[in-house]
């Protein structure tokens, strides 16, 4: 079952040509994310003195934190140009791989997101382009085949996963450069606000963009597309300008509480909580009872659970606490509790 979210983390299309317009296009215009953009500084500026290309870079973490965004500064910075873009799903055979690495030229970087779904046979054909910059290649087929080696230019790819441990550790050992992106604080999200709110020109009032920020899951992607919710309700009924009251009220029309959890992250907690007795219970078991996708919930709504602590995993499966109990107005009834397990698995 499908469910158009205003607080999804994953691209919509409507929203990509004003996204690409709020996105940095310089690595000291980057906000958050302080010890990757530190350590990415100085490899990339002893790059540059060596007159190299930067190692190939793997970024991972949940969607919406910026690898795309970091990716297209890292090219700029790099190159002065855009990153050739593609995606695991899209690389279905050798020959679509091909076209992109023979047409790379000195210095090019390659951004492939989704990386963890390469197919295995595309997987494996890209490993000596990795690691020697070049490729064999089967031209035709059957008997009269035959195998051609192709030299390619030196280039950078990066990769973007949510799922890193999906990656196979031969593809993994082969990126020099791995950062993991963490969820962004409320301060370093209301910075974010503050320069969109300026890009888009927004009025707003002290203690609005706080207020966005509170609600936006850790997730820049999220806190933007708040951010034009409410800039349009502001402007239908409340004369263009944002305050906190008019934020409060743009949101709890989208149905969006003051923990950014929405209809489909309560109902995760309802099943867990109701159905299942607080847990623990299997993925698979819940998204059945939910009529969701099991990678939608791995992917979309579990992150941002288990940061703010609503939900643990367990040997058993998903938990809820105690915090999750209180969020959703339920009293725990059943008889062993979050706390129990906790001090159960110190034995």
């Amino acid at each position: 079952m499908a469910r158009d979210r205003v607080i999804s983390s994953v691209s919509a299309e409507p929203d990509k040509p004003v996204d690409a317009a709020l996105r940095p296009e310089h690595l000291q215009d980057m906000i958050g994310q302080r010890s990757v953009l530190e350590k990415l500084h100085i490899a990339m500026s002893a790059a540059k003195q060596r007159h190299e290309s930067i190692e190939h870079i793997l970024l991972d973490g949940p969607p919406g934190l910026g690898k795309t965004t970091l990716a297209n500064v890292i090219a700029r910075e790099m190159t002065g140009k855009t990153p050739r873009i593609t995606s695991g799903p899209s690389l279905t055979k050798q020959a679509d791989l091909m076209a992109l690495l023979t047409n790379l030229e000195a210095g090019d970087v390659l951004f492939i997101d989704e990386i963890h779904r390469l197919p295995t046979i595309v997987e494996e054909f890209l490993y000596p382009a990795m690691e020697d910059f070049r490729v064999d290649f089967t031209i035709e087929g059957g008997l009269s085949g035959r195998v051609v080696n192709f030299s390619l230019n030196r280039f950078t790819l990066i990769g973007a996963t949510t799922r890193a441990g999906l990656l196979s550790n031969a593809m993994r050992d082969r990126f020099g450069h791995r950062y993991h992106l963490e969820f962004y604080s409320a301060d370093d999200l209301t910075k974010i606000l503050c320069r969109s709110a300026k890009l888009l020109g927004v009025a707003y009032a002290s203690g609005a963009l706080e207020a966005i920020a509170s609600r936006s899951r850790g997730t820049p992607r999220v806190a933007n597309r708040l951010l034009k919710r409410v800039r349009d309700y502001a402007q239908v009924r409340a004369d263009g300008v944002m305050t906190r009251a008019v934020v409060d009220e743009a949101l709890d029309i989208q149905q969006i509480d003051s923990f950014g959890l929405d209809e489909l992250d309560r109902a995760f907690l309802t099943a867990l909580i109701k159905v299942y007795k607080g847990g623990p219970a299997g993925i698979e078991a819940l998204a059945a009872t939910m009529g969701e996708e099991r990678d939608t919930l791995e992917d979309v709504v579990e992150p941002y659970l288990l940061q703010i602590g609503f939900v643990i995993r367990t040997r058993q499966g998903r938990q809820a606490t105690s915090e999750a109990y209180e969020h959703m107005g339920v009293k725990p009834n059943h008889e062993r509790t979050i706390d129990d397990v906790a001090e159960s698995s110190l034995f």
